[in-house]
């Protein structure tokens, strides 16, 4: 093939191919026109060889990448030349092996991170370099050189497919995934839904989970600034139109979003009553943003979880954290929880000593034990589940040197002295070990059934939208969600008949102020107390199974002051009184639970009616409880009859016009606030 003489314009796809890889223009020779036969883009099963001719350069490149699939190995453009300054553009493309070429060196620079990934080149020689030509009219691209002598080992079929260059994400399953970013579900749910729609085995997608988070990671890059003037401005259009509607924001120095959180009014006001045990769950990111998400949870009176506030932070270190836990007690006029669970994150834990350091911190138990199959599996082998059992045994402990010592002892049954997550997990014992928590409310959070049920309340949260600014709106929907369906459960729980299981008056008199959750756990201790045997001592009462003949619990009582404690402390724990203390009450013909030990969070009152109990005198206080008591009582016995709530309706809608006839100042109540929708 004749080329015309001048200066030749080389351009590198990789500027350090041109050290490393030298290809001979003349170690293969052009065989005549006449010798050759134009190859398709739908040629196959065909080895390159000289001579070969394609219409379009891409189609050539098209071809070989087929062929070094089918070897073993994956292809890149390695450079083009063309004539300098007489308009004919291309004249020749080469493509080589993907491990061409050797790793380009890198300058130091102090100031950036260096990323030491193992580079795959190692200078392979196999190459295919075409030319064009209009020798036959119509312009074209022929093979003038070909090698496939590789330095290195080809990838088995089931191997070649996880090259980069192999690995696509069509147009169609791009919309797919963006679709289940959008429901919130994990990349890698997303990759097994997606293998049983395109019935193929796990692992052979024409692409990887990898893959699947660069798309999303791309997606998210598309317009972050506007993203964040638009999740201030939705959230500004939120607070006119509710001003009760709180949100705080920070911005770097480049006038970017840092950090944003907020609360809603509803959820401001469930923590006034409900935010003395919390949940700050920070383990979740948004699925179509890489930005960490922190949700902070309660329990109300129903046992059912409930929202407090949300935070998006940029990174996880002290500062931010520190900036959230600031901006949430802002939320909350100040008052900093009893008790919080986070996951263990040291920064987080340094922030909340330094924000909230009347609060207890804990370790969420069920975030730790997640980890347990991967940092023991392997270790222990078949003895694993005997150590775990072994574990929750130690964990459920109540005196702290019998949890010292048993631990000592686990250690060396199953010989994990020098095992480092047994070690760590040792020295923070006193963050998620019961019996170092036993003296702290926690609302019954730390178990199993109540972890499982606060981590579903938060994937409500998680089914994050393409745009942020719509996550703030999201997060209100699922709220208010959750909020209506937690009028109803509240509705069905009250309209439930309580079975009474003892006849006790203690039991029927804590079914008429307590909730069906709170009564339907006192219950539970009210009958194990029948099981036991109390002995009176010099300073209390000593009480244990009526089956044991040493052991048992220490009992204080102070009758004329309605006081009583365990040394169990499940009432500190809990807020439900133990079947101890129960049967000390009960042997001392106490035919009524004293109110401080029925408390209001969890009684059936609601939010609004909680807060009036706070701000009204305690004779006030008692009468509003007791009014509280007999409407709860009025709602069971009137749903167990059509007629039975037929009068009721028709006596309460008189006796509430008799009551709306009556002046709200009065003497001795222009203290109290008036709700009018109660």
């Amino acid at each position: 093939m004749s080329e015309e003489a001048g200066p030749m314009l080389v351009v590198y796809d990789d500027p350090s191919d041109q050290r490393s890889l030298s290809l001979d223009d003349t170690s293969s020779t052009e065989e005549s026109p006449d010798e050759t036969r134009l190859s398709l883009e739908t040629t196959t099963d065909a080895i390159p060889y000289i001579g070969q001719r394609f219409v379009t350069h891409d189609a050539a490149y098209e071809f070989y990448s087929e062929f070094a699939k089918r070897c073993g190995f994956s292809i890149r453009r390695h450079r083009t030349e063309g004539k300098d300054g007489v308009g004919k553009g291309l004249t020749r493309r080469y493509f080589v092996c993907h491990r061409a070429g050797n790793t380009p060196i890198k300058t130091s620079n102090e100031s950036k991170p260096q990323r030491n990934r193992k580079s795959s080149r190692c200078g392979c020689q196999a190459y295919l370099r075409i030319s064009k030509t209009t020798e036959l009219g119509a312009p074209e691209w022929r093979v003038t050189g070909f090698a496939n002598h590789h330095n290195h080992e080809l990838l088995e079929p089931n191997q070649v497919r996880f090259l980069p260059a192999y690995r696509t994400i069509s147009d169609a399953d791009k919309s797919r995934i963006l679709m289940f970013a959008k429901t919130g579900i994990s990349v890698q749910q997303m990759m097994r839904l997606m293998e049983l729609e395109k019935c193929v085995e796990p692992g052979y997608l024409p692409f990887t989970e990898k893959d699947v988070r660069n798309l999303l990671q791309s997606f998210r890059k598309l317009d972050p600034e506007d993203e964040s003037i638009d999740l201030l401005r939705m959230c500004r259009n939120i607070k006119d139109k509710d001003p009760n509607f709180k949100f705080e924001f920070t911005l770097d120095p480049s006038n970017r979003l840092e950090n944003i959180t907020w609360s809603y009014a509803s959820s401001i006001q469930s923590y006034d009553v409900f935010g003395d045990a919390v949940v700050f769950d920070t383990t979740h990111r948004l699925t179509a943003f890489d930005m960490p998400l922190g949700i902070w949870v309660g329990i109300n009176n129903y046992g059912m979880p409930c929202f407090f506030g949300c935070v998006l932070l940029r990174e996880e270190n002290l500062r931010s954290f520190s900036w959230a836990l600031k901006a949430f007690l802002g939320f909350m006029n100040g008052k900093a929880p009893q008790t919080i669970l986070t996951d263990q994150n040291m920064c987080l834990k340094d922030a909340i000593a330094m924000e909230m350091p009347t609060t207890k911190h804990a370790l969420c138990i069920w975030l730790i034990v997640a980890k347990f199959p991967s940092w023991f599996n392997a270790v222990l082998g078949e003895r694993y589940n005997e150590w775990k059992a072994e574990f929750y045994r130690l964990y459920n402990l109540e005196s702290v040197e019998d949890f010292e010592l048993g631990w000592r002892d686990m250690v060396n049954l199953f010989g994990l002295h020098t095992n480092r997550h047994v070690a760590n997990l040792f020295a923070l014992r006193s963050l998620w070990a019961l019996p170092y928590l036993r003296t702290h409310f926690f609302a019954g959070m730390t178990t199993t059934g109540q972890s499982k049920s606060i981590n579903a309340f938060i994937q409500r949260f998680l089914s994050a939208q393409t745009r942020l600014a719509h996550f703030v709106e999201q997060v209100a929907v699922a709220v208010d969600f959750k909020d209506q369906a937690g009028e109803q459960q509240t509705m069905q729980q009250n309209l439930q008949n309580l079975c009474l299981k003892t006849g006790a008056p203690m039991e029927s008199h804590a079914a008429t102020i307590l909730t069906p959750y709170a009564f339907t756990k006192l219950q539970d201790q009210i009958v194990y107390a029948t099981h036991y045997a109390s002995f009176p001592m010099e300073d209390g009462f000593l009480v244990r199974h009526h089956t044991k003949l040493e052991g048992g619990r220490k009992v204080y009582w102070v009758p004329r002051e309605g006081i009583i404690s365990c040394s169990c402390h499940q009432f500190d724990f809990s807020g439900i009184l133990c079947r101890h203390a129960l049967r000390v009450l009960s042997t001392g013909n106490c035919f009524q639970i004293p109110e401080r030990y029925l408390p209001v969070r969890w009684r059936r009152i609601s939010t609004s009616s909680t807060k009036l109990f706070q701000t009204i005198p305690s004779d006030h206080a008692e009468k509003v409880q007791l009014l509280q008591s007999m409407v709860s009582t009025l709602v069971t016995e009137s749903a167990k009859s059509k007629e039975r709530l037929d009068t009721a309706t028709e006596q309460v809608s008189i006796l509430l016009s008799r009551i709306r006839e009556q002046p709200v100042s009065i003497q001795g109540t222009r203290d109290i606030p008036i709700h009018r929708n109660l």
